[in-house]
């Protein structure tokens, strides 16, 4: 079965949508077990530990090519593994004692932070916690499998004394590949290795009499492999063969796929096995001839169902979950809201386990929701800022000690920013650090609680990257450049007031192509006119003496206005005979050479340049004979005065 609080079950076709939307509505009871006198629990991992400096979880893992690369010694093995300055040399011999030895580090680093996860939930009020399944990775594998004895004993001895100093309750579950009913002996067998795997993990915490018997293994009876019947004898066959310290620790639960609560109760009274009661599992795979969807018909089964706990003398528990509210289908339904908002109809002195999305902090929502123990004992995150780590204060330290260089601007940013993270250093001073006990502990105002949705709250805010400014930008402008732009849009305006006198003119003989030619110089020179105010407008004021010389751009634009503009002829007819005409000066573009504004260079006249020669011989068409004209004329100039 997949996980319910991570998998994406994806969108029903609308024929399923149409026949669950007419399933009969639930019927559930008004009862609410107030006062609490019960524990709340919740799975596996801390959501405000996991994001603690250093994190705090006990599920770390490793791949099998983790472990066989580590088989290798360190390329410097006096210096501590890095992930690209010293990793494992695979030209050394490989050792298999050395493999193993890693990923037993990885098992104790889980086991160690299980004591500060216990100590950080009972100063909140929940006293009740599943352990990972994955805290020693592959421990139950057919070929990388090992035990926990003896090098795990003392660690795990070390948390069971927390467990019975704070009077906690701990559980396992294992996972959905676990199944007892398979007709597949591979199937069986890894089985068997890995419910031994939980059984030692317990059995090594060495906890009280009743506090051990209470550490139970929830398991899923699993699949139906197409024969009901077949598959509950393969299943009372194996639990026969199963060892009795794994006998005493097993419990059955309802399922959300295969196993109603009314075919799992009786094969449980029969091999005097606890039955786990899953609400939400129950509302999506009932007996429909015998009970209604909804949390009121089931209660008439609780007697029986706590029967099979008092006959072991162990402590019931239950499982609560609430689906996303829209999810519609069965598959759809199964996937766990992160949060519920209720509890249900069970006993008020129940170890009830809340399976949500997130963790602790649906246990936090259902104390503030009914006043419930401990709910006075946690406030609200402040957002992205954690005050319980040492991290901004070994930054600010480190920052402190770094040897003065000179620095570039990358640098200099990375450092502003290391500043900003920081935030502890006031007039010079690094704020004390904080007692390793008291690390991820909310601080003394107890801040561990983020609201629904607000998972982010509890990182750093992302840093906003800035935009690099361009290198054509108003305040990195040079003089030359703006002098430059200035002439672009002197000239371009120019063109534009030409070209709109000879409109009136031309206008019957213009193209839709010369049309959309004059459209895109007015936008050039518009273009251009803003640039050059733009560069100007962030430059400091002129001295008196450059301001008495140089022209302003608003003068400099209307000085260029009040030339008189050549006016174009209209077209002549086609003669043969040879005829003088004015050059125009085409208006220069940004990409254009450098416009010298000097009253010496504007009186100087333009020589036009002169056609070549046609080769002898050369054959020319009649249309080009037609419009040959003749620029042999060195005296033509063109004056803007």
């Amino acid at each position: 079965m997949d996980d319910p609080e991570d998998e994406d079950f994806g969108e029903a076709d609308e024929a399923e949508v149409n026949e669950a939307s007419r399933r009969p509505p639930p019927v559930n009871s008004d009862y609410l077990p107030l006062p609490w006198k019960g524990r709340l629990g919740y799975a596996c991992l801390n959501t405000y530990l996991r994001y603690s400096t250093p994190p705090v979880f006990a599920s770390r893992t490793c791949r099998i090519a983790s472990i066989l690369e580590h088989r290798h010694p360190l390329r410097d093995p006096n210096e501590p593994e890095h992930p690209t300055k010293n990793r494992p040399d695979r030209e050394q011999p490989a050792s298999i004692e050395r493999g193993q030895k890693y990923v037993e580090a990885i098992g104790l680093a889980n086991a160690r932070d299980l004591i500060k996860m216990l100590r950080w939930n009972d100063k909140y009020g929940i006293k009740f916690m599943r352990l990972s399944s994955e805290m020693f990775p592959f421990a139950s594998h057919e070929e990388y499998g090992y035990k926990l004895t003896p090098f795990a004993a003392e660690t795990l001895a070390e948390v069971g004394k927390v467990v019975a100093e704070l009077g906690h309750r701990v559980t396992t579950h294992p996972g959905q590949f676990t199944q007892l009913g398979s007709p597949r002996k591979s199937v069986i067998d890894n089985a068997l290795r890995d419910l031994e795997f939980h059984d030692e993990m317990l059995s090594l915490l060495k906890l009280p009499e009743q506090m051990n018997r209470d550490a139970v293994m929830i398991l899923h009876l699993g699949g139906v492999f197409g024969d009901r019947a077949a598959t509950l004898d393969r299943f009372r066959e194996n639990y026969k063969t199963l060892p009795q310290g794994v006998k005493n620790r097993l419990v059955l639960e309802n399922d959300d796929v295969s196993w109603s609560v009314h075919e799992l109760l009786p094969i449980c009274e029969e091999l005097n096995i606890p039955m786990v009661l899953d609400y939400h599992h129950h509302n999506i795979i009932f007996d429909k001839e015998q009970i209604r969807e909804g949390t009121k018909d089931i209660c008439d089964l609780y007697p029986r169902i706590k029967a099979t706990w008092d006959r072991k003398n162990i402590k019931q528990k239950m499982h609560y979950s609430e689906p996303t509210p829209a999810a519609i289908t069965g598959t759809q339904r199964r996937k766990h809201n992160p949060r519920v908002a209720t509890l249900p109809p069970c006993a008020d002195d129940m170890d009830l386990m809340i399976e949500a999305k997130d963790k602790e902090q649906a246990v936090f929502e259902l104390m503030r929701t009914f006043k419930l123990p401990g709910y006075d004992t946690f406030n609200e995150i402040i957002p992205h800022v954690r005050e319980d780590d040492n991290k901004a204060a070994m930054q600010a330290s480190n920052k402190k000690k770094a040897t003065p260089k000179k620095k570039g601007k990358q640098v200099k940013d990375e450092d502003e920013d290391m500043e900003d993270d920081a935030g502890s250093v006031v007039d010079g001073e690094t704020a004390a650090l904080i007692p390793e006990e008291e690390v991820g502990m909310g601080g003394p105002e107890g801040r561990v609680y983020w609201p629904p949705g607000m998972e982010d709250y509890l990182r750093p805010k992302k840093r906003e990257v800035k935009p690099k400014a361009t290198p054509g930008s108003a305040k990195k402008a040079t003089p030359a450049q703006k002098k430059k732009a200035l002439a672009d849009a002197i000239a371009l305006e120019a063109a534009v007031k030409e070209q709109h006198e000879s409109d009136e003119e031309a206008a019957e003989e213009a193209t839709a192509a010369t049309k959309k030619a004059k459209e895109a110089l007015k936008a050039r020179a518009a273009a251009a006119r803003a640039k050059s105010d733009a560069m100007h407008s962030v430059t400091a004021p002129p001295t008196a003496a450059a301001a008495a010389t140089a022209p302003t751009p608003a003068a400099a634009a209307a000085a260029a206005a009040a030339k008189p503009a050549p006016k174009r002829k209209a077209p002549a007819p086609n003669v043969k005979k040879e005829k003088e005409e004015k050059v125009e000066v085409t208006p220069p573009t940004s990409d254009d050479s450098e416009l010298e504004l000097n009253s010496s260079e504007d009186d100087a006249p333009i020589n036009a340049p002169k056609r070549p020669a046609p080769r002898a011989g050369a054959r020319s068409s009649g249309r080009a004979s037609k419009a040959k004209v003749s620029y042999q004329e060195a005296d033509v100039s063109m004056d803007e005065d």
